[in-house]
Formats: C-alpha cells, structure tokens, sequence
C-alpha cells in the first residue's frame, strides 16, 4: 500500500500553493497545543519544494511553534484544573502527567529544550508547562532554542541535500512513514 508516497507528493504540490506558508504556520501553531501531527512532515517539502526559502520556512514554523507553545502554556496555566485535569483522567493518561510533572522537578526548563527538538509530543510539555506554573520567560527561550535548532536542522538537510535528497527521500518516504508508525504505536504502548 503506497500510502505515504501519495501524501508526500501531495504536501509537494501544497508546498506550491499561494497560502502555504499560511498552512505551515497554522499546522505548527496547532501541533504545540494539540494537533497530533508534526509540522516537519509539510517543512521539509516546501523547503525542497522551494530551496530558496529554505531558512525562511524554517523561521515560520519556529516562530508559529514557540506562539503554539505559548497558547498550550497559558491553556495549562488557566484551564488545566477545570478542563485539562478532567480529560487527561477520563483519557486515561495520568501516569504521563506524573512523569512530566517528575521531569519538570528534576530538569526543569531543560525539559522544554530537549521536548521542542525531539519527535516527544510538544503539546504535553507546554501544557504541563502552564499547569506547572514554570517560569515564563525561560519557557518561551527554551522553546524557540528547541524548536529552532530542530526545524533549522531540518530544513538545512533539505537545502543542502537538494534533489538528491529529495530522491532519496522519496525512494523510503514508505518504511520512513511506515516506521514512525510503528514507533508510535510501540511508545504508546510503552507510555500505556
């Protein structure tokens, strides 16, 4: 089933569409706060779409990120209680929440820094963040250090790869979609 090679060259052909840096910034700002689905899988092809804009791509997913990030923080800090708390409990995901809450103890903001680079879910991170009621301003720096240096990263791959890159990706965009799958479904049931 090519499942995944369809959708690649689909985000190909958006990443030519007039309003789609509009896309990349509303996909980055919602994946910070609640939608499943990371902004690296449109970046990388608009930047390869357009290698160009490459670093340009890159400062509108880091900015509409960390502003993401930010409306997950002040949605933990106003609304974890009443709306938050009850959802993570009917979910089913209250371990996680101690585990985050355990993490903020012991590492504090580096946990923002190493949550904003790696493929861990954003969201839990600047909810927890507000809930936690975690310094502000260190918050917003070490999500726009994290967030940066990753998606900076990405689309440097992509720009300095070029074609070739672009081939290659293409050539294992299925066992790549296919085994982020996989991986998800194995660390939710780890997480379980």
């Amino acid at each position: 089933m090519k499942l995944f090679t369809s959708l690649y060259d689909a985000c190909l052909k958006w990443s030519k569409h007039p309003h789609a840096e509009r896309y990349l910034a509303g996909l980055s700002c919602a994946e910070s706060t609640f939608f499943p689905i990371p902004p690296d899988v449109m970046l990388a092809p608009m930047v390869l779409g357009q290698l160009d804009k490459a670093w340009r791509f890159a400062w509108i997913t880091t900015i509409a990120s960390v502003v993401g990030g930010i409306l997950g923080y002040i949605l933990g800090f106003y609304a974890f209680e009443s709306f938050i708390e009850p959802l993570i409990t009917q979910w089913g995901y209250g371990e996680k929440l101690a585990t985050a809450e355990r993490w903020f103890s012991e590492y504090g903001v580096w946990v923002v820094f190493i949550a904003g680079f790696s493929p861990i879910p954003y969201k839990i991170f600047t909810i927890s963040a507000g809930a936690l009621s975690m310094a502000f301003f260190p918050f917003v720096i070490a999500s726009a250090i994290g967030r940066g240096a990753r998606f900076f990263l990405v689309a440097a791959f992509m720009k300095y790869g070029g074609p070739p890159m672009e081939a290659k990706l293409k050539s294992y965009i299925e066992f790549i979609g296919w085994g982020v799958v996989i991986a998800g479904l194995i660390a939710y049931l780890i997480m379980r």
